[in-house]
């Protein structure tokens, strides 16, 4: 098309888009008015049709130490339960608001996870619980964190002493007839006045056990006099000499994902090379699919006749996710929600759950707004793991099913927690 044959079709659309925006705005303008008027006429009859069914169920608690999910309390709607770390659940995670107006299930309660339980103390030592910690006291003659060394026989846990090439003569001098011994940054005096020896100090068991805290993110080498940080495979070190960060090896063409209908999708220290594939076509529900895009599949027309074919999903979508050992949660992971097109209205209600998943107790279903459904991790995973979720969102409109979504979220958990 000619320039100027474009410019005038952007303006027609602009001038589409700003009658469509006016339009909007004066019939929200229109229902807002009409819903207030029908609130002031309802304030005025406060015995209405006290026979009616009750729509709510009373407030739910979150127990004591625990957390809860959901603020509707519809009938239909759930609300779930989850625990602080520590402390483990007991009675029903999940209450549903039923017709009667009442919640399903008994009360849920968090009940503490005793950190002796597993007797962690060695050679006599007793243990003293703390808040979601021990302390191993320990008898005479040992020590550790769970007693399990000989206060006569351990070395020093800072020290290396086994090893000739960590440890170096001290450098010593004569001040006024009296001999001073030193030694470099890094080591310590050990030995007698008469034989002393410069010892290196371990700074990574420093760090660990004196100190509270680690020096590397991931594994710490130490070295004479010093110490260095070190990433697992499929890691690089930061500049801070001490982080590590995933190598995209999608990005950085480090992959052989080059079978064709295949992609490369990175993950914690390594990649994936996956094909999602379409739902294999049902001939007698009419049903097949076709693929739209590497990560989406759309259903083909169905046939007047064939209702079973109009419940199948409209559309499925892949999604990967790569998440570190012990996300802290809860933890948002995928959101899902509708648009419709310019000029169509959209479906008056949606409904979203979790279908088709062996670890439905890993997650729940949480609406953000109106249009759209949250799924969030209430539970940490531990990697090396993979765990798959379908997401189902159905639409309503005048309460007659119109269509239904599916997307596939598969999670990919690392091994480590950075």
């Amino acid at each position: 098309m000619e320039k100027h044959r474009v410019v005038g079709v952007l303006r027609q659309m602009e001038k589409f888009l700003r009658g469509q925006e006016v339009r909007f705005t004066e019939g929200l303008r229109i229902m807002k008015s009409k819903l207030a008027s029908l609130q002031n006429s309802v304030s005025k009859f406060p015995q209405a049709d006290e026979s009616s069914p009750p729509s709510t169920c009373p407030a739910l608690e979150a127990p004591a130490h625990g957390r809860k999910f959901g603020t509707k309390f519809l009938v239909g709607h759930e609300v779930h339960f989850t625990c602080a770390p520590g402390y483990h659940l007991v009675g029903p995670g999940t209450r549903l608001c039923q017709e009667d107006g009442t919640w399903s299930g008994a009360n849920a309660i968090c009940k503490d996870v005793s950190e002796c339980a597993s007797t962690p103390c060695q050679n006599g030592g007793t243990c003293v619980e703390g808040i979601n910690q021990y302390k191993c006291t320990c008898p005479q003659n040992w020590s550790g964190s769970h007693c399990q060394h000989q206060t006569q026989t351990a070395p020093p846990e800072w020290s290396v002493t086994n090893d000739p090439a960590f440890s170096r003569r001290p450098r010593c001098a004569k001040v006024d007839q009296a001999q001073t011994c030193s030694c470099d940054a890094g080591f310590h005096m050990s030995g007698t006045s008469d034989n002393s020896i410069c010892q290196d100090v371990n700074e990574c068991e420093v760090y660990k056990t004196e100190r509270g805290g680690q020096l590397c993110v991931h594994a710490c080498v130490n070295v004479p006099g010093s110490y260095h940080c070190s990433c697992p495979e499929g890691y690089r070190l930061l500049p801070d000499g001490r982080s590590c960060e995933d190598v995209d090896e999608c990005l950085t063409k480090q992959h052989n994902c080059s079978r064709p209908g295949t992609t490369c999708i990175n993950t914690g220290g390594t990649f994936q090379c996956v094909s999602p594939e379409c739902p294999h076509s049902n001939v007698n529900l009419s049903v097949s699919y076709v693929r739209t895009s590497p990560f989406q599949c759309e259903r083909n027309p169905c046939p007047m006749d064939s209702r079973s074919c109009h419940l199948a999903a409209k559309t499925v979508s892949f999604h990967y996710l790569s998440l570190p050992s012990g996300l802290q949660t809860p933890a948002t992971l995928f959101r899902m929600a509708t648009a419709s097109a310019p000029g169509r209205p959209g479906p008056d209600s949606l409904r979203f759950s979790i279908v088709g998943s062996s670890s439905r107790s890993l997650f729940v279903m949480q609406r953000s707004d109106r249009q759209t459904g949250e799924l969030i991790l209430v539970q940490p995973l531990r990697g090396p793991l993979e765990v798959s979720v379908d997401m189902d969102m159905s639409e309503y409109a005048e309460r007659s099913f119109q269509a239904k979504h599916v997307a596939k979220v598969h999670i990919l958990v690392s091994p480590y927690s950075f």
